[in-house]
C-alpha cells in the first residue's frame, strides 16, 4: 500500500514513475534565497533599521563570553564549523533517558568515561555489533551516555556588574553528579551540538525543534508562551507590552534558550533583562582579540595589521541604537517593566527588550553563515540533473578521472538507497520548509545552482516529473505528512524530523517529547487535534492548513476500498479545506487524496492505525553540508566518523521502534564492496565548502578561550578554580581572532583535530 498513491488512478503520471520512484536529486545550494521574514527590515515601521549594524550587533554577541555567567560564549559550542569538536569532559549520562542509567555515567566501551574523560577513537562508536554491517549480529557493547558540549558550572543568579568582570556573582556549588572525586566540572548538554552554518534554512531548530519558527519577542516558544512580548514605546509617555510576530525566524527562537539555562551558559534564574544590564554599557568582546581584517567586525576593530587588540571601537548600547527601531529602547521612564530578584534598580526599556536584541542581531548574523560554494554546488549539472563534476582537478589527469568515478557513484548511492527521501533540497534536509518550497513554486525567469546550467524554479527544481513529491514536498510547504514506519504502517510524521534508530527512543524523546507548558512539540499530534476539531490542542500556526493530497502515504481515499489503514468514504469524508471555506485540492497528484475523516470519524478511530502518529525518538533531520568537520554525529553524539554513519546505515539503523522510518530498510550493500563506502564518503565530503574549511569569511571570527575539561583527569582534577574553591581548574582551546582571509591550516575532523587532542 506504500505506493498505492503513487499511481492509482494516475495513468497520466506513468510516463514519469521510473523518475518519481527514485525520488529527488540533490541540488544546489547556491543562489537559494534566505526564507523571508517579514517586517523584520522592510515595510512600513521595520524593527530593525540598520541591518549591517545588526549583524555587527549579533556577530559580537555571538563570541562574546561575557554573555554567558562563567565564560561560555554561544560560539563556546559552535566555534569549529559551526559545530563544536571538543574532546574532554564532553559526555553527559542521558539524562533525556526514561531508563535509570540515565541518571550515571557508564564506562565507555574500552572502559574510560564519565566527567573529565578525553574522548579517542576507541570510544566509538556508542552502540557496537559484533559485525558493524550487520544489525542481526550480537550487540557487544551500548551506553546511552551522550556525547554532548561543556557549559557552565550552574549555580543560582545573584547579580552581574555592568562593567568589567566576565562571570556573574553566583551561589555555584558542587553538582552531584558533575564532579570528580567530589570537585566541580563543568556540566554538558544532553545532546550533541549542531552546526549552526546554513541552519537559517531550517523551519525549526535543535534538534527536537522546540525554536519555533515563529518568533515572538521574548522566547523561544512562539505562539505557544501566554506572557510573551516586547515593550514598545507608543507615545511620550506611554508603553505597553505587545506580542511579536515574526515567521521564518526559529534562529531567533533558539538563540535565547542557552544563555539563560543553567547547563549551557547560565546561572539559575537569571533573566534576559539581567543580561542586558551585564552588557549593554560594556566595550563588545573587551577581553578578546578581533582581527583587523574581520570581514564583519574590522571596520569596529581596535586592532591594527601590526598590533592585535581586544575588543570593538562602540559598546553594545550604541549597536542596539543605531541597528533598532527607537521604538524599542528610547522611553526614558522605568516601572513598567519589573526590576531584579534581588533586589535593586528597576530595569529600563532597553534592558527589557535586550531578548529581542539580542535573538534578531544573532539571526542576521547566522542568516549571512551559508556555505553555499562546495565543489558540488559549483559542479554543471547533466540533463538528468546530475553533476558532471567538470570541475574537479586532482594532481594528475588519472587521478581526477578516478574522483570523478567515485563521486558519481557516491551521487548514484546516495539517491538509489534513500538518503535523498529525507536529506532532500539544496540544505540536504526536508527540515528546510520554507526554502524547499519556494523552490517549488514557478517563478518566471528566476533560477538557482550552478553558473553553467541554472535550475528554474518550479515542481520539476528536484528532478524531473515532480521528484520532490517522492519526499513529500512540494509548493505549499507542509509541515506534517503521512508516511509508512518500518513495518510499512502509514503514519503521521513532522516533516524534517525522522527516527533513524540511531539510538533507543526511550533514551531520548526527541520531537516526542512536551514544551513548557505541557504541549507536544510535534506538528503531527496538533494535525490530529485538528482532525479531531479540537481547536485548543493547536498550538502553532498553520496547522490548519496542512494539505492533505500531499502526503506522501495517504489519509484517505473518496474510493471504494479495503484496507484498515486509511479512511474511506464508510468512515465519513469531508474535503479538505470545507472547514475553512477554501478547497486544498489543487494540483494534488491524486485528487481522492483531497480528503479528511469527518471529526466524529477521527474520533471513532482515536488510538487506532487510522490516526497513528509516529513522533516518538524522531529528531532534526540535519544538513550534510560541511559534515564531514562537524562530527560527531546523529543527536547522541554517538559516531565519530563519516565511515561509520555509512555503516551505520548500511547495516539499518541501531534501534527498531514503532516509529523508525520505513526508509531504513532501503539501504543496502552501502559497504560490500568496500569501493562503495569509500565512494558515499567521497559526496559528502564534496559538500564542504572551502571557506569554511579554511574560516574564510563569512565564517571567520574574533578570538575564543573554549573551555576544554579541566587540569587533571577522570580520576582527580585541581580544585580551585577562580569562581569558587570546590570547583575545578579550567584548561582552555584558544582560538585565535581570523580576518576574512581565512587561516591556512584547515580545521580537522573531530578526532583529527591536533588543536582539540589533548592527549
Amino acid at each position: 500500500m506504500r505506493w498505492l498513491s503513487g499511481w492509482l488512478l494516475a495513468g497520466g503520471l506513468l510516463a514519469g514513475q521510473a523518475a518519481w520512484a527514485i525520488g529527488p536529486v540533490p541540488v544546489s545550494l547556491y543562489r537559494v534565497p534566505l526564507p523571508p521574514v517579514p517586517g523584520l527590515l522592510d515595510g512600513a515601521d521595520p524593527i530593525v533599521v540598520d541591518r549591517n549594524a545588526a549583524i555587527v550587533l549579533g556577530k559580537a554577541l555571538f563570541w562574546d563570553r561575557n554573555v554567558g555567567s562563567d565564560g561560555q560564549a554561544c560560539a563556546s559550542c559552535h566555534f569549529h564549523a559551526g559545530a563544536d569538536s571538543r574532546v574532554k569532559n564532553q559526555l553527559n549520562p542521558g539524562r533525556n533517558s526514561r531508563h535509570a542509567s540515565g541518571a550515571s555515567f557508564e564506562p565507555l566501551a574500552e572502559g574510560g568515561g564519565g566527567p573529565n574523560h578525553v574522548l579517542a577513537p576507541a570510544d566509538f562508536p556508542l552502540h557496537q555489533f559484533a559485525d558493524p554491517d550487520d544489525h542481526t549480529s550480537a550487540v557487544v557493547f551500548s551506553s546511552d551516555d551522550v556525547v554532548g558540549s561543556a557549559g557552565s558550572f550552574g549555580g543560582g543568579f545573584l547579580s552581574a556588574t555592568p562593567f568589567g568582570g566576565g562571570s556573574d556573582r553566583c551561589t555555584r556549588s558542587v553538582d552531584p553528579l558533575f564532579n570528580v572525586a567530589g570537585v566541580g566540572v563543568r556540566q554538558t548538554t544532553p545532546r550533541n551540538a549542531p552546526t549552526v552554518i546554513n541552519a537559517v534554512f531550517n523551519h525549526r531548530n535543535f534538534w527536537d525543534g522546540r525554536a519555533n519558527n515563529l518568533f515572538n519577542g521574548s522566547s523561544q516558544w512562539g505562539e505557544r508562551d501566554p506572557a510573551a512580548g516586547v515593550w514598545v514605546k507608543t507615545g511620550a509617555r506611554n508603553v505597553e507590552k505587545q506580542r511579536l510576530h515574526l515567521v521564518n525566524s526559529s534562529l531567533a527562537s533558539q538563540a535565547l534558550a542557552p544563555p539563560t539555562d543553567m547547563l549551557e551558559m547560565s546561572c539559575g534564574g537569571r533573566r534576559w533583562p539581567d543580561i542586558g544590564r551585564k552588557l549593554l554599557a560594556r566595550q563588545p568582546l573587551q577581553n578578546q582579540q578581533v582581527h583587523a581584517g574581520d570581514s564583519v567586525l574590522g571596520p569596529w576593530s581596535l586592532s591594527s595589521a601590526a598590533l592585535p587588540k581586544n575588543g570593538l571601537n562602540t559598546t553594545y548600547k550604541a549597536l542596539v541604537v543605531k541597528a533598532f527601531a527607537a521604538r524599542f529602547w528610547a522611553y526614558a521612564g522605568i516601572g513598567p517593566f519589573g526590576a531584579p530578584k534581588a533586589g535593586g534598580m528597576p530595569y529600563n526599556q532597553m534592558e527589557a527588550n535586550f531578548a529581542m536584541f539580542f535573538a534578531l542581531a544573532i539571526q542576521l548574523y547566522e542568516s549571512t553563515l551559508v556555505s553555499d560554494q562546495s565543489p558540488f554546488d559549483l559542479s554543471p549539472i547533466d540533463s538528468n540533473m546530475k553533476p558532471t563534476w567538470s570541475n574537479i582537478r586532482e594532481a594528475t589527469p588519472a587521478q581526477t578521472q578516478a574522483k570523478i568515478a567515485s563521486l558519481k557513484n557516491g551521487v548514484e548511492l546516495f539517491v538509489s538507497h534513500h538518503c535523498n527521501l529525507c536529506h532532500t533540497g539544496p540544505n540536504f534536509s526536508l527540515a528546510a520548509v520554507a526554502a524547499n518550497a519556494a523552490l517549488l513554486a514557478p517563478v518566471p525567469g528566476a533560477s538557482f545552482g550552478p553558473p553553467e546550467t541554472p535550475i528554474s524554479f518550479g515542481p520539476n527544481a528536484f528532478g524531473p516529473f515532480g521528484a520532490a513529491a517522492k519526499a513529500g514536498i512540494n509548493r505549499y510547504g507542509n509541515s506534517v505528512t503521512r508516511d509508512t514506519n518500518i513495518q510499512q504502517l502509514p503514519k503521521l510524521m513532522d516533516v524534517g524530523f525522522a527516527n533513524n534508530g540511531a539510538a533507543d527512543p526511550e533514551a531520548d524523546p526527541g520531537l516526542g517529547g512536551y514544551d513548557a507548558f505541557g504541549k507536544p512539540l510535534a506538528y503531527a499530534a496538533q494535525y490530529l487535534q485538528y482532525l479531531l476539531g479540537n481547536p485548543a490542542g493547536i498550538a502553532d500556526p498553520g496547522i490548519d492548513g496542512i494539505r492533505a493530497c500531499d502526503f506522501i502515504s495517504p489519509l484517505a481515499y473518496n474510493f471504494t476500498l479495503s484496507n484498515p489503514n486509511y479512511f474511506l468514504p464508510g468512515d465519513g469524508l469531508i474535503a479538505d479545506g470545507s472547514r475553512e471555506g477554501a478547497l486544498r485540492n489543487q494540483n494534488c497528484l491524486n485528487p481522492i487524496t483531497a480528503y479528511i475523516p469527518s471529526p466524529a470519524a477521527a474520533l471513532a478511530n482515536l488510538g487506532g492505525p487510522k490516526t497513528a502518529i509516529a513522533t516518538a525518538g524522531a529528531f532534526k533531520v540535519p544538513t550534510l553540508r560541511n559534515v564531514e568537520l562537524t562530527g560527531p554525529y546523529m543527536h547522541n553524539g554517538g559516531m565519530a566518523t563519516l565511515e561509520q554513519v555509512v555503516e551505520f546505515y548500511g547495516r539499518h539503523g541501531n534501534f527498531t521502534s514503532d516509529s523508525l522510518h520505513f526508509h531504513l530498510a532501503g539501504f543496502s550493500a552501502l559497504t560490500n564492496p568496500a569501493a562503495n563506502l569509500t565512494d558515499m564518503v567521497n559526496f559528502l565530503k564534496a559538500l564542504t565548502d572551502e571557506r569554511v574549511r579554511y574560516q574564510q569569511a563569512p565564517f571567520d571570527h574574533p578570538q575564543l578561550a573554549v573551555a576544554h575539561g579541566h587540569a587533571g583527569g577522570e580520576a582527580a582534577v585541581g580544585r580551585g578554580n577562580a569562581l569558587g574553591p570546590a570547583l575545578a581548574q579550567d584548561e582552555f582551546l584558544l582560538i585565535p581572532a581570523v580576518g576574512a582571509a581565512g587561516l591556512s591550516q584547515p580545521l580537522a575532523p573531530f578526532l583529527a583535530d591536533p588543536a582539540a587532542a589533548d592527549r
